[in-house]
């Protein structure tokens, strides 16, 4: 669908959107701008109707650094590679913000982070506030924190943000931010607790705070490509990191240490990797998916219990699809962005351009004059600018239930990929799956349970 450009497919989809085939987002009542066609001048069928109303949408205030304000004590839970990047994003993105607490299973991987803070941001970690073990969490909740960052492997994140808004605490939720339907609905149950208790949840979708994507939000909104008919998402890369078991090293102690091979820690890289693409489009189109009919596999893959490819068809709320790929396989083609197709045009995340329905370019993000005109154009850093200004300007913000609808939408495709069978939204967010381990500790554990799924019946004898 991405690169065909003819002439007859362009008809028909002019000619379904004229019908009325498309799906059921509203046009909005005035049109705010128009595009020129080769004939030239407005017509009935190039002015725009914005998807939205201008003010009905959240868009971030990406300035370079948070506002001045109170000052924040920051806890760090996971002081891996993506915790010790988010205390430094944090840095990074105020004045008058620390880090104080960290926590994490392994002793290592604290002192890890508390050097770095040392030896790049001259800060200290006192040792009374340096946490390790599985419930290092609540230790670090509970030693004076203003805000946390939370950057465990997702098996635990619904769980650490149930504690943390419990305990009033503003929260930095990296995604995914959970594998299984029960940590859907522990997540989407805190959500509406930190929102009534006035806190501020941001989740680590980058892109919602990557300038291109939100200019190319406001776009779509604006109307450019008309209504949304459907898409592609992709994230095709090589095999990644994994960690050869250690002599002396526990059952746990090694799938927590190669934790993005094992499902019931990381979701599946389709849950865990793969969310950042099937969020663009839920987030762009405003919808969830209602079904899903996946397959994928495990070709390549040396350690863990996860797939390395997957496959899935979704039928969203109005009956358009997007059709979502991942694949973690070295030697094969790569692929990381968004496609978007509309009525009068397409979106591409690739190129960051929308194209109208006869291939010309009608707009394209000026890279050039963000770097002109920002100081901060790192999307990681500016997510906790925008947190941190929400938290000093008193304007709760819940990005985890938004996130949630792209986190389960990975799920449905997942579970469908797992057992040939197609999964709803209705089924899936009520399911009793739950990946925690029923014997979860740091020793010994049942590793029979640990296996790789097949789907289907298989094939009888005659």
């Amino acid at each position: 669908m991405k690169k065909e450009n003819n002439l007859s497919r362009r008809d028909f989809l002019k000619n379904s959107a004229l019908m009325g085939a498309v799906g059921t987002l509203g046009a909005g009542a005035a049109a705010t701008a128009a595009l020129t066609s080769c004939g030239g001048g407005k017509t009935e069928s190039n002015v725009l109707k914005p998807l939205k109303e201008a003010g009905t949408y959240y868009i971030p205030e990406l300035t370079d650094m948070a506002i001045d304000g109170q000052e924040l004590k920051a806890g760090v839970i996971g002081c891996g590679g993506r915790g010790s990047g988010a205390a430094m994003n944090f840095l990074n993105a105020a004045n008058g913000v620390t880090v104080v607490a960290l926590g994490d299973v392994f002793q290592d991987r604290v002192e890890g982070l508390a050097k770095k803070l040392k030896d790049e941001k001259n800060i200290e970690i006192a040792a009374d506030k340096c946490f390790v073990g599985l419930d290092a969490y609540k230790q670090v909740i509970d030693s004076g924190v203003d805000v946390v960052i939370i950057a465990t492997p997702p098996l635990f994140r619904p769980e650490h943000f149930k504690y943390a808004t419990e305990k009033g605490k503003h929260s930095f939720l990296e995604k995914p931010i959970c594998v299984d339907p029960t940590g859907y609905r522990t997540i989407v149950a805190t959500s509406k607790q930190a929102t009534a208790k006035g806190l501020c949840v941001v989740t680590g979708t980058q892109r919602h705070h990557q300038r291109s994507y939100v200019e190319s939000y406001k776009k779509i909104m604006e109307g450019t490509i008309g209504e949304i008919t459907g898409g592609t998402v992709y994230w095709n890369q090589g095999m990644l990191w994994y960690k050869e078991r250690q002599t002396g090293w526990s059952d746990c102690e090694w799938m927590i240490k190669d934790w993005v091979n094992w499902k019931w820690l990381s979701g599946d890289h389709i849950v865990e990797q793969h969310v950042h693409n099937i969020d663009v489009f839920t987030w762009f189109s405003g919808l969830k998916p209602v079904k899903a009919v996946a397959f994928g596999s495990r070709q390549r893959r040396l350690t863990g219990d996860q797939y390395d490819n997957f496959s899935v068809d979704f039928t969203m709320e109005n009956g358009i699809h997007l059709h979502s790929m991942c694949r973690q396989i070295d030697g094969c083609a790569t692929n990381v962005s968004e496609f978007i197709q509309g009525t009068k045009g397409s979106w591409d995340s690739s190129t960051m351009e929308i194209k109208d329905l006869a291939g010309n370019v009608v707009w394209k993000y000026d890279g050039e004059a963000e770097k002109a005109n920002f100081k901060q154009t790192d999307p990681y850093t500016l997510e906790h600018a925008n947190w941190i200004t929400h938290i000093r300007s008193k304007k709760p913000i819940a990005q985890a239930e938004e996130t949630a609808v792209s986190n389960m939408a990975a799920i449905m495709g997942r579970e469908s990929a797992y057992t040939g069978a197609e999964t709803t939204w209705d089924a899936m967010t009520a399911s009793t799956i739950d990946y925690t381990p029923k014997d979860l500790n740091l020793g010994k554990m049942d590793m029979s349970t640990f296996v790789v799924q097949v789907p289907g019946k298989p094939v009888e004898k005659k």
